[in-house]
C-alpha cells in the first residue's frame, strides 16, 4: 500500500502512538514517522526498540515537516503541547489527537493552531490496560472504532485524508460532534472505569477480606475489575477531571439504577432482576455480534496455565 502521509509525527510515545507507528510501518502508510516523548526513558526505549524512523527530543523538531501530527499525550498535558509546536507546523498540515475527551482537547489546542493548519480531533476507541512504548502492537485497531469530530469548518479532503489512514490500521471510522462524543464515552468508558477504581478499592478497604483472598478469590467479575481498574492513572485522572459534566450525568443515572435494584434485592422481587439482567445481557450479545468481542468462555482468555 503506498503511503498515505509523507512524514508523520507522534508526540507521546506509549499504547496508541506505538501501535499506530507499528500498523503504519506494517503497510507502508507514512513515508516517515517521527516520534518523541517528554521522558527521556520512554524516548531511549522507542529507539532501542524501533518503534519509528527517527526519535528526537523535542516536540519542535518532531513536527518540523510533518503532514500529520498525532498528539497522544495525557489531555491535561494537551494545550502546553499544542503550544509548543504551534510555531513550527508547516501549512496544510493537519492535526490530530487520540484522547477520550473532546471538548476539553478542542478549548485546549485550537487556539494554538496557526491558520492553514487542520485540526481534525480524534480518539481511536481500542486500548489495553497497559501503557508504555512496548506496550503497542500493529493489530490494536483492527475492527475497533475510530471517532472524528467534524464540523461545517472542518476540511474535506483533510478529513477524508485521516479517515483513509485509519481504516488503513483496521479500523472503523465514525464522525461526530465533541458534545454527543463526550456523553457517550461517559456511558461506554468513563464511568466504567470510575466503578472499576471503586470496587477495587473497596475490596482493598475491607477489613474482613484478607489481600490474600482478594487475589486468591477473584472470579472473572472481579478480575476483571481489576484489569481496567490497572489503566494508566494519569490519563484517567485526565479524563475524570476533563469531562466532569457528561460523567456526573451517567453516574448521576448509575445511582438510580443502584439503588433500584437495592430495593428489589431488600423486597426479594426476583422478576424485577430477572428482567434487568436479560436486558443487559442482550446488551453483551449485541457487542458480540457486532465483532467488538469474543464470546469464547472466560471473557475471551483461554484457561489460566499451571
Amino acid at each position: 500500500m503506498s503511503a498515505i502521509y509523507n512524514r508523520v509525527a507522534l508526540i507521546g510515545l506509549g499504547l496508541i502512538a506505538g501501535s499506530m507507528a507499528l500498523a503504519m510501518r506494517r503497510d507502508g502508510l507514512a513515508g516517515e514517522i517521527v516520534g518523541t516523548a517528554r521522558s527521556a526513558e520512554t524516548r531511549a526505549v522507542a529507539e532501542e526498540i524501533g518503534l519509528c524512523d527517527r526519535v528526537v527530543g523535542t516536540t519542535a523538531e518532531a513536527v518540523q515537516g510533518a503532514d500529520l501530527v498525532v498528539l497522544a499525550v495525557p489531555v491535561g498535558a494537551m494545550a502546553a503541547v499544542a503550544a509548543e509546536i504551534g510555531p513550527h507546523l508547516k501549512t496544510g498540515a493537519t492535526v490530530t489527537d487520540v484522547g477520550s475527551v473532546k471538548r476539553h482537547v478542542i478549548h485546549s489546542v485550537a487556539p494554538h493552531l496557526p491558520a492553514g493548519v487542520h485540526f481534525i480531533p480524534g480518539h481511536p476507541v481500542a486500548g489495553t490496560e497497559q501503557s508504555g512504548p512496548r506496550s503497542g502492537f500493529a493489530e490494536l485497531f483492527q475492527n475497533r472504532w475510530t471517532l472524528l469530530i467534524v464540523d461545517d469548518g472542518s476540511d474535506a479532503q483533510a478529513v477524508a485524508r485521516l479517515t483513509a489512514l485509519w481504516q488503513a490500521m483496521g479500523a472503523n471510522v465514525d464522525t461526530m460532534d465533541a458534545g454527543h462524543h463526550d456523553l457517550a464515552l461517559a456511558v461506554t468508558s468513563h464511568a466504567p472505569h470510575l466503578i472499576a477504581y471503586t470496587m477495587v478499592g473497596v475490596a482493598d478497604d475491607m477489613q474482613r477480606v484478607t489481600d490474600d483472598e482478594v487475589i486468591k478469590y477473584s472470579a472473572a467479575g472481579f478480575r476483571d475489575f481489576t484489569r481496567i481498574a490497572a489503566s494508566d492513572p494519569t490519563m484517567w485522572r485526565d479524563v475524570f477531571l476533563t469531562n466532569k459534566d457528561a460523567t456526573l450525568e451517567i453516574l448521576g443515572r448509575f445511582t438510580e439504577e443502584l439503588f433500584a435494584l437495592q430495593r428489589a434485592i431488600r423486597t426479594g422481587d426476583g422478576d424485577r432482576l430477572f428482567d434487568y439482567f436479560t436486558r443487559t445481557r442482550a446488551i453483551r450479545r449485541g457487542i458480540i455480534e457486532a465483532g467488538q468481542d469474543t464470546d469464547a468462555p472466560n471473557f475471551g482468555r483461554g484457561a489460566v496455565k499451571e
